[in-house]
């Protein structure tokens, strides 16, 4: 093992060393908490394996919470509890709320002052424990006190160490909260913004506008158009053509942005097969059979490109629409309700194309647009910044550590 980190905070020079967390420190765990003492609701959460840093989805009363805090072990404020089972290793710190946790399955080591607990709480995400179990995953304490920890001596390390790892995560959170915000209030206004069905105009709308929306199927105002075959042998290209899969849809960040595709096609292989490049772009790209189907993404695609035969394309008619309000009114299409229960989910051209959508004037679709335009790339803002943050942690975990 190195003896220091590829990282280190100026005026630290000392050999780490690695010990054992049994050297450190013993485990503890609450009083067992039996089912029938438990509630759906209550006064004190109580945490299991799978629910501790996350949400409480059991409950005691307040009498049997004062009464094993009183009397059996119970962590201090900064110990870092561990889950044990299933979940294993997932950690949190108690913060000092009144809660309570299930015995066995969340445990936490309860150290003799050599060791900060930030740093724990930092080395726990990079730690190689002993886990035991094939089905069930278990951490036993025995493996918990025989798991290796590389340490520096130096408490204010071990705390620069800690603090800055949690500074991390607190920006890491920040952002994701950001994000999570954002997506809670364009689902709101998607909800708002367009007309209900059977209503002619939305709840909530920019002032100055004031006139009913017109009914529209898709087709009158653009076409679907069904993807091609795409034989093995023609995959793998670099450059040329984009040609889009289901797989190629970007599952995280911006949802509604195609990332990149894992295939080209020269203009050669597009005479050979004479296939129809979209050109009519920016278009709606989405699944039209398999279980994709049911996923309901759809992505915006700006440049030219052909699809394989299980997507689909909607192209929008120039002049009709604005592109940013057509991409969101395609947020809010089910188009899994197209499917036919108990068959393999699909559906074709027409079927998209005889979908009922109301339009206001394109001035107000201008508008319309641009507001969930900008929504989106404040969403997609904050998530690239968590990324960036998430990268950055992966890299300095990586680092501020001494290799084995």
């Amino acid at each position: 093992m190195a003896k220091v980190p590829n990282i280190r905070f100026q005026g630290y020079t000392d050999d780490w060393e690695q010990r054992k967390l049994g050297d450190l420190g013993t485990i503890q765990t609450c009083k067992r908490v039996f089912k029938e003492q438990t509630s759906e609701v209550g006064e004190i959460p109580f945490y299991k394996n799978g629910t501790i840093g996350l949400q409480a989805d059991a409950y005691i009363s307040r009498e049997l919470f004062e009464e094993f805090r009183a009397a059996y072990p119970y962590p201090e404020v900064g110990d870092i509890l561990i889950s044990a089972v299933g979940s294993v290793g997932r950690t949190a710190e108690y913060t000092g709320e009144d809660e309570y946790f299930q015995d066995s399955n969340v445990v936490w080591l309860h150290t003799d002052g050599r060791v900060a607990k930030k740093y724990l709480k930092a080395y726990y995400q990079v730690i190689d424990w002993l886990i035991e179990g094939s089905t069930v995953k278990h951490l036993y304490n025995d493996n918990i006190l025989n798991s290796k920890i590389n340490m520096p001596a130096d408490l204010s390390e071990q705390r620069r160490i800690g603090e800055f790892v949690e500074q991390m995560d607190n920006l890491i959170t920040l952002h994701q909260r950001k994000c999570d915000e954002l997506k809670k209030v364009k689902k709101y206004m998607l909800q708002k913004m367009f007309p209900k069905k059977g209503e002619k105009v939305p709840e909530i709308r920019f002032a100055g506008f004031t006139g009913d929306w017109e009914q529209h199927k898709l087709g009158d105002v653009g076409s679907a158009r069904s993807g091609v075959g795409f034989p093995d042998a023609e995959q793998g290209g670099t450059s040329g053509i984009p040609f889009f899969k289901v797989s190629d849809m970007n599952i995280d960040g911006n949802e509604n942005e195609l990332v990149k595709a894992n295939n080209y096609v020269n203009k050669e292989q597009i005479e050979r097969k004479r296939w129809n490049v979209i050109d009519q772009v920016p278009a709606i790209f989405f699944a039209k059979v398999g279980a994709a189907v049911m996923l309901n993404r759809k992505r915006l695609v700006k440049t030219p490109f052909l699809l394989d035969n299980n997507t689909m394309a909607y192209i929008f008619t120039k002049n009709t629409w604005d592109y940013d309000f057509g991409k969101t009114l395609f947020e809010t299409l089910d188009l899994a309700k197209l499917t036919q229960v108990g068959a393999l989910p699909s559906y074709n051209s027409s079927d998209v194309e005889n979908i009922s959508i109301m339009l206001p004037t394109l001035k107000e679709q201008e508008r319309i647009g641009t507001y969930f335009s900008n929504l989106d790339s404040l969403i997609a803002l904050h998530q690239r910044k968590c990324d960036t943050l998430k990268e950055i942690k992966k890299y300095m975990l990586q680092n501020m550590f001494p290799k084995k």
